[in-house]
């Protein structure tokens, strides 16, 4: 049953869900002010699907292969969150480039979040590339999207310290502790309309005077982590 005021939000998944299984547990809350209607996979194999209906979460599969184009299969998308009534869409792990159109439809209602401190490693392999450019510290950040590939207003980041003889699947653990944190707390922030879009920049209503010292920026209330 919906919650009265909730954000309903989609999310976007083509893997094992992992960010889907941290939005899912702070949705979960009562006092949470978003709530998650539909998960949306183009892969039916997704192990993520299996997680959402646990949680009790209705699920679709839209194979990318079942459409002739990008601009089809995006607008079919389109239509299955508005189907749903969705006013949010969080991409979490969807491996597929969305269309100019299907972004612009859904601007300033469409994040992302992408492991690396954007704009530093856009694209993939974000790990590995950090290490070799020698980076002392790496993170995520979760973004409103844009047309080109990771870019947008950026919500929020989170860091980690990047240690002598890291490797690139140590690194990413440590970075993905975070994105489990990071993205319920900025969901919460846009749920709460709390984030407004000026130009490329988003402005965070009360981000917290000690916040620019925090792990996570803004810092979520009671967890001011600090270096």
């Amino acid at each position: 049953m919906s919650r009265p005021g909730a954000v309903r939000v989609g999310v976007m998944i083509s893997g094992r869900g992992s960010n889907l299984r941290a939005l899912l547990e702070a949705c979960a809350a009562p006092d949470f002010p978003a709530e998650i209607v539909l998960v949306v996979s183009n892969r039916a194999e997704a192990a993520g699907l299996r997680r959402a209906e646990t949680a009790g979460v209705p699920t679709r599969v839209l194979s990318h292969r079942d459409f002739p184009d990008r601009a089809a299969f995006d607008a079919a998308l389109s239509h299955t969150f508005e189907a749903a009534g969705v006013d949010l869409i969080c991409l979490a792990g969807f491996m597929r480039l969305l269309t100019p159109g299907f972004v612009a439809h859904w601007r300033d209602r469409l994040i992302n979040i992408h492991p690396s401190l954007l704009p530093l490693f856009p694209g993939l392999d974000t790990h590995a590339r950090a290490l070799a450019a020698g980076v002392k510290v790496h993170g995520c950040t979760v973004h409103f999207v844009r047309a080109e590939m990771d870019t947008g207003p950026i919500i929020g980041q989170a860091a980690v310290p990047v240690r002598p003889g890291d490797t690139p699947e140590r690194l990413a653990a440590r970075v993905l502790e975070m994105e489990h944190r990071l993205y319920p707390h900025c969901l919460r922030l846009v749920a709460e309309g709390r984030v407004r879009v000026a130009g490329d920049v988003a402005e965070i209503d009360d981000p917290g005077s000690d916040a620019p010292a925090s792990l996570i920026y803004p810092a979520p209330p009671r967890a001011r982590d600090t270096f």
